[in-house]
């Protein structure tokens, strides 16, 4: 035995030696090869991987238990009492197009996860009661290809979903001058799936034209089943003034059926939390829509880049009749913000916003309260506030960036208006339901 081990020792190391000069060595070396050259590459050139995490606390000063909300205020901005937020952890993947005009192509891709993706895909009614929000929800806000054809000045196309074309606030929270969305956010689209084409004639105007299935809709926009294939048509035109400093958006929307939320079920709005009109018993409608918004800013140059004053407006309108039952469907709302942030130093500024809304019904806003002539709803059928709706807002929003890619922000808001609460089925209306309500609340955001 103790001849053998010596023995195998030897033999053991000549193979070894004769493996490596062989044919087997080089081909687990071509194996080697094989297996480096083919993987998913993480870093190509040009693409690019960005976005946050924003979270915070707000507290509502009114209201009690689930039983009512404010109906102004965006989902995850009316929780009743105190409430820990994780907003939005946000991701964008994108391979941007050049400025050269030549045939390119690119693409974008940007997902959200939290309480703000919880009612952006859902805003059916109830959506936003405290409860049923929660920051597990996946909300896939754009995916498309980008083409541009070497056309005059370039010509630009995306093709997919992308975000909407209107309004002045966006999906984004820390983009926007104050933490809570406005009024007017609640009343916007938020994305479509379709066409969308874009041209700069010069440096001063630029144009889009598109057509999608509709507001928020992954599919046929139309809540009329014997309507067929709905669509919307869409167009912008922004100006741009010599030095770049103020520019004026102009945005137009027509939809041929009244808009459906796919993701909630074929007889949802998709325009707002509780925008179903009268008797639209199935989403058994014939309507069409039409959105018109104009927004602009303006950066005074005697202020040295620390003033920014800005607009948002809107103007919408919905007329049809219900196929299943008598209601005429014919309600408009009209609405206008102010704007205003000032940069005292490079870690320190305040922003202002005012806003009004206003409708002849409540047909785009949801149930608004109860009716002139009950005082609560029925239970399951809630009657409709048809004497016309009023909201108003102020926000006041202190802004902080004192750490590199992280902004502090610290809010408050005050929101009145006819039957300013939501209240859930068999609810009565609260004490003072035309407010005012008041919100205080912060947020922190890292953005990479």
């Amino acid at each position: 035995m103790r001849t053998l081990i010596p023995a195998l020792a030897v033999y053991a190391a000549i193979t070894t030696q004769l493996l490596a000069d062989s044919d087997v060595a080089a081909a687990a070396t071509d194996t080697k090869k094989i297996v480096q050259n083919n993987f998913v590459e993480t870093a190509q050139k040009g693409v690019k991987l960005s976005g946050y995490v924003d979270a915070g606390y707000s507290y509502n000063f009114t209201g009690s238990g689930n039983q009512s909300m404010v109906a102004t205020r965006y989902a995850t901005d009316t929780a009743q009492r105190g409430d820990f937020n994780l907003y939005a952890f946000k991701l964008a993947l994108e391979k941007a197009m050049t400025s050269e005009n030549k045939a390119q192509a690119g693409f974008r891709a940007d997902v959200m996860i939290g309480e703000d993706a919880s009612y952006f895909v859902n805003r059916t009614p109830n959506a936003g009661y405290n409860t049923n929000n929660n920051s597990n929800t996946l909300f896939l806000e754009q995916a498309y290809a980008a083409i541009r054809a070497p056309v005059g000045n370039g010509w630009d196309f995306h093709v997919g979903k992308f975000v909407s074309t209107m309004g002045y606030e966006v999906i984004e929270r820390p983009a926007n001058l104050n933490v809570t969305y406005g009024i007017l956010f609640n009343v916007m689209p938020l994305y479509y799936t379709g066409l969308l084409s874009s041209y700069k004639f010069d440096e001063y105007l630029d144009g889009k034209l598109g057509v999608v299935n509709g507001s928020n809709s992954d599919n046929n926009i139309t809540l009329n089943p014997n309507a067929g294939d709905g669509v919307a048509l869409l167009a912008s035109l922004n100006v741009t003034a010599p030095g770049g400093n103020a520019n004026w958006s102009n945005n137009f929307q027509y939809s041929t059926g009244y808009d459906n939320n796919t993701d909630t079920g074929a007889s949802n709005s998709s325009l707002t939390s509780s925008s179903q009109p009268a008797r639209a018993n199935n989403g058994n409608i014939s309507a069409y829509m039409l959105l018109y918004n104009s927004w602009g800013n303006w950066s005074p140059k005697f202020a040295d880049d620390k003033l920014l004053l800005a607009f948002n407006t809107v103007f919408g309108n919905l007329s049809g009749v219900a196929a299943d039952g008598p209601a005429n469907i014919n309600t408009h709302w009209y609405g206008a913000g102010a704007y205003a942030k000032y940069q005292f130093n490079d870690w320190f500024s305040l922003s202002s916003r005012g806003e009004y809304l206003g409708s002849n019904n409540d047909g785009v806003l949801g149930y608004i309260g109860a009716s002139t002539t009950h005082n609560t709803p029925e239970p399951n059928n809630p009657t409709r506030h048809v004497t016309g709706v009023n909201f108003w807002e102020y926000t006041l929003t202190a802004s902080f960036n004192v750490i590199e890619n992280v902004l502090i922000r610290a809010e408050y808001r005050m929101d009145w208006g006819a039957n300013l609460y939501q209240v859930s089925s068999g609810a009565a209306q609260p004490e003072g339901a035309n407010g005012p309500a008041y919100y205080a609340g912060a947020e922190i955001v890292y953005s990479f």
